[in-house]
C-alpha cells in the first residue's frame, strides 16, 4: 500500500467512526473514542483534519457534496429560471424517498445542535454550507426570467430562500408533518417563491 493509499484509508476510517460517534453523542462526542474506533490515534485526526472540528466539517462536507453534485445533472442547461427551480425542487423531493433519509435528517439535526454549542464549529459549518450553495447559485445565474437574466447576486438570494423553504419541507416529510407534500407540491412551492417574491429583483 502506498503512502497516499494509507492516508486515504485512515481518512475513510476516521470519517466512518466519526459518523457513528457523532450521530450517537452529538457535541459530547469524544475524539479519543472516534480515533479508537478507527484503529488510530488522536494524532492521526490532527494530521489529517487539523482538529476535531475539522473532522466534523469534513463529515458534513461528505454528506452534502453528493447532493449538490447530483443537482447539476438534475437541472439541465437551457431552462428558464422557473423551469430550473421546478426541476431542482422535484429532485430534492425525490431524495426524501431514499431509505436513509431519517438517518440523514438525524445527522443534520445533530450537526446543528453541535454548531449551537460551539460557535467556532458553527462558523466553519456555515462557511462549508455557503461554499456548497455557491454551486447552486451558479446553476441559476444567467438563466432568463421575467424579461431579464438572473445575476449572480440575485441567484445567491434565491438560493438562500430555496434552501430555507425546501429544508423546512424536507424535514416535515420524514417526520410525518407534511403527508401531502409530494413532488408536485415541492415544485409548486418553489415556483411560487420565484414568481411571487422580489428575490430575483435588483433590490432583493
Amino acid at each position: 500500500m502506498t503512502r497516499a493509499e494509507a492516508k486515504e484509508r485512515n481518512r475513510r476510517a476516521l470519517l466512518d467512526a466519526a459518523l457513528e460517534v457523532v450521530a450517537r453523542d452529538g457535541y459530547r462526542a469524544r475524539l479519543e473514542e472516534i480515533a479508537a474506533r478507527a484503529g488510530l490515534t488522536t494524532g492521526a485526526v490532527y494530521s489529517l483534519f487539523g482538529s476535531k472540528n475539522g473532522l466534523v466539517v469534513a463529515l458534513a462536507d461528505e454528506h452534502l457534496r453528493p447532493h449538490y453534485e447530483e443537482i447539476e445533472q438534475a437541472v439541465p442547461a437551457g431552462l428558464g429560471l422557473l423551469e430550473a427551480v421546478d426541476a431542482f425542487a422535484r429532485h430534492y423531493r425525490r431524495g426524501l424517498d431514499a431509505p436513509d433519509v431519517r438517518a440523514a435528517l438525524s445527522l443534520q439535526i445533530t450537526l446543528l445542535d453541535m454548531a449551537l454549542h460551539d460557535p467556532e464549529l458553527g462558523a466553519r459549518l456555515a462557511a462549508s454550507v455557503r461554499s456548497q450553495e455557491d454551486q447552486l447559485a451558479a446553476l441559476f445565474t444567467g438563466r432568463p426570467h421575467a424579461g431579464g437574466t438572473v445575476t449572480p447576486h440575485q441567484a445567491r438570494h434565491l438560493t438562500t430562500a430555496l434552501r430555507a423553504l425546501l429544508t423546512g419541507l424536507g424535514q416535515g416529510v420524514p417526520l410525518g408533518l407534511a403527508p401531502d407534500a409530494d413532488e408536485e407540491f415541492f415544485a409548486a412551492a418553489a415556483r411560487a417563491l420565484v414568481s411571487g417574491a422580489s428575490l430575483v429583483g435588483e433590490g432583493a
